[in-house]
């Protein structure tokens, strides 16, 4: 931070022309807004200053058109504005550290925004007029039974309608296989026949594996049962400080490798559609890949769930990764052997802190008012830890050295390149994603020598791929890319992809269909024969380790 903002002050001290833009542009806003004001005078309801960023909500209600509340408001947006001027395009100011200060800039300001403070919050004094103030003794009493669940390390109100095995991760199942960093699922077949190549999932061990099995209706798994298909998929162990030396390696070969080695077993003599999400979709890309490098062509098809392989362009996560901030992080987890679970939650709740942050505060603490509890809620406060090694190696050799995308990551000692993925790709992207930015996931085209479809769904990280056939307000674009077409950049293709209203998975089914050689007799659950018993029912141990 220091020398970012060290770096930042100096070359603006030293960059008379930015100076004197900054001066016009106060004299500019400063214009503006008193003759906003003056106009407001005659008209309350004049047309504004500035309008607030698509994205940005707060101050989106009719109460808030009113004055005094429309001119504070204003006032607000102006000075956000001038200071997203003052952080940017300093010359000399290395972009990295740019982003930083300006990010910090906007997080800074955030805190005092007019929505934050009942006196400048006219939704927030409505509510106190109308319920002679009970909406802020809730509040307090809200606060309380958080401060309180916090300390005593409890989850979030309402979490526990959404036990794990009762409520969410319900789809019947068998645990099949077990080691030391997973436990592997095959789901029970629902249909008279079933698609001949089974399907391996493998999430995200920053996330637990249910988000693909939340509420029944809410259940990407279910619904792939149901559509006949044999799934598997991967229960990555909440890793403890024991777990500190289990690297990238361990988690492809432990995960990914194991996990196939177990479904070619139960279902032999049969192809694989292999799916990824987040940074599972990663790691698949990465054992794909080395795969295709040394002749194991098991895989029938990749699907990728908001996963990059190239992370030149990952999004404001790159805000806390450079060198130093790295090493910082080794350091700390060299004490406690992996990431902790409340680190983790804080990076992503600070690049959506508006949402995630001030408006649920604002709600909770001063309108007295909860927000129900959901099953993606719930899952999303069932946070995971990272190992030492892994979460170490992945930094930098994907954030920060990018050695995937510009093929120089090592598998078994040697380079892996995508490339040699020349097996059918789909890959999913959101276009509100602040983890996986939709343009760093679309990167896959050029990166490997296949066919790639490409769907760019709306929603967020989690809520564009829990999307459920029904579910409203969802749409989508999709268009294949063939491996010997031209390179079309991510602008021209969302010009040209087919729109589509709805869920973007009965797309996805179609493509696995296509894909799919024919329908056969469901494979039996398990193969004891080849040391592949069943061990537990489905949710299996490991999800339910805190």
């Amino acid at each position: 931070m220091l020398q970012a903002y060290t770096d930042w002050a100096q070359h603006l001290a030293f960059s008379p022309d930015k100076q004197l833009d900054l001066v016009e542009k106060t004299v500019s806003k400063w214009s503006r807004y008193v003759d906003y004001c003056l106009r407001a005078c005659a008209d309350p309801s004049c047309e504004a200053c500035i309008e607030a960023l698509p994205q940005d909500k707060r101050f989106a209600g009719d109460a808030w058109q009113t004055q005094p509340f429309a001119a504070i408001y204003q006032g607000f947006l102006l000075t956000q504005q001038w200071w997203h001027n003052a952080t940017t395009g300093v010359n000399g100011v290395s972009k990295h550290h740019e982003d930083v200060v300006s990010f910090v800039a906007r997080q800074l300001l955030d805190t005092v925004s007019p929505a934050n403070f009942p006196l400048t919050n006219p939704e927030v004094l409505a509510a106190t007029v109308a319920q002679g103030g009970q909406n802020l003794a809730r509040g307090a009493a809200n606060f309380w039974e958080d401060w309180r669940r916090i300390v005593n390390g409890d989850g979030p109100v309402g979490v526990e309608a959404f036990q794990v095995g009762r409520d969410v991760a319900v789809t019947p199942g068998k645990i099949v296989f077990r080691n030391r960093l997973i436990e592997l699922i095959q789901y029970a077949p629902v249909t008279e026949e079933v698609h001949a190549e089974p399907i391996l999932i493998v999430p995200a061990w920053i996330m637990k594996y249910y988000i693909l099995d939340l509420s029944p209706e809410n259940s990407l798994v279910k619904y792939l049962v149901e559509q006949g298909h044999t799934v598997f998929v991967l229960s990555w162990k909440n890793p403890t400080g024991e777990d500190r030396d289990l690297g990238m390696a361990d988690y492809r070969e432990l995960g990914v490798m194991a996990a196939l080695d177990a479904v070619s077993a139960i279902v032999p003599k049969r192809h694989i559609h292999a799916v990824g999400y987040c940074l599972g979709g990663t790691l698949l890309a990465i054992a794909s890949a080395a795969m295709a490098r040394d002749g194991d062509d098991r895989l029938k098809s990749l699907t990728l769930f908001a996963a990059q392989t190239d992370f030149t362009e990952a999004g404001e996560l790159m805000l806390f990764i450079d060198e130093a901030q790295v090493s910082f992080l080794e350091d700390m987890m060299a004490e406690q052997g992996y990431l902790d679970t409340k680190q983790v939650a804080g990076a992503f709740q600070l690049l959506r802190s508006n949402d995630l942050i001030w408006s649920a505060m604002v709600q909770t603490y001063l309108k007295g008012e909860r927000r129900s509890m959901i099953d993606l809620m719930a899952w999303n406060a069932d946070t995971t830890r990272m190992p030492h090694r892994m979460h170490s190696e992945y930094l930098r050799h994907l954030f920060l050295d990018n050695d995937l995308a510009e093929s120089r990551y090592e598998v078994t000692g040697r380079p892996v390149s995508l490339r040699d993925i020349r097996i059918p790709v789909f890959a999913v992207s959101t276009i509100a994603d602040h983890v996986a930015p939709w343009r760093s996931v679309y990167k896959i085209q050029w990166l490997t020598d296949a066919d790639v479809t490409f769907v760019l769904s709306n929603g967020g990280h989690n809520a564009g791929i829990v999307s459920p056939p029904g579910h409203p307000r969802r749409h989508h674009q999709i268009a294949t890319h063939r491996e010997d077409e031209n390179y079309v950049d991510p602008d021209a293709w969302q010009q040209a992809a087919v729109h589509h209203d709805g869920s973007w998975w009965p797309c996805w089914q179609e493509w696995l269909v296509k894909q799919s050689s024919e329908t056969v007799t469901p494979p039996a659950i398990g193969a004891p024969r080849k040391g592949y018993s069943v061990l537990d029912d489905a949710p299996g141990a490991y999800v339910l380790v805190p």
